[in-house]
């Protein structure tokens, strides 16, 4: 089983979107997948998704007020394939934060989609729910590309 880890900086607006946007492309493709999402900070850790995250994910057919934000760990550099960064920052910080052992293949999660290389989900944290509107695309867009990849055996 192909194991993926969605990574932002606090993990209660991006990374729990892409987690819930891949998990409903998983289901819809029948990929036999461990999604997971966790923070590179660790100011929320115990907190639930941001009530804007979760009301665009409502919206969009998955409830995430279950999840709870997580520091990413050394141990998931072991335990996970790939290691998805929503942004530049964040993936910089996974490269530091990764141990010698780790194994996971690291990536921004719109390099998955056709030329997206580089690109940023933007955070909405500060925006108003337009904000988490368009983040919540662009997750999807990612995790779309990125189900498509697996689905494929890329």
């Amino acid at each position: 089983m192909t194991a993926i880890l969605f990574v932002c900086l606090g993990n209660i607006c991006r990374s729990p979107l892409a987690e819930a946007a891949f998990r409903k492309e998983a289901e819809r493709l029948g990929l036999d997948v461990e999604i997971d999402s966790a923070g590179t900070g660790d100011w929320h850790v115990g907190r639930a998704p941001d009530s804007r995250a979760q009301a665009v994910a409502a919206r969009n057919g998955v409830d995430i007020s279950h999840l709870r934000a997580r520091q990413v760990t050394e141990e998931d550099f072991r335990r996970f394939d790939h290691v998805v960064a929503l942004d530049a920052k964040n993936l910089a910080n996974l490269r530091a934060l990764r141990p010698a052992d780790g194994t996971a293949r690291l990536s921004l999660l719109l390099d998955h989609v056709p030329d997206r290389n580089g690109e940023a989900v933007a955070d909405p944290y500060h925006g108003e729910d337009a904000a988490f509107d368009m983040t919540w695309r662009h997750v999807t867009e990612g995790a779309r590309a990125l189900a498509r990849r697996l689905a494929e055996g890329a």
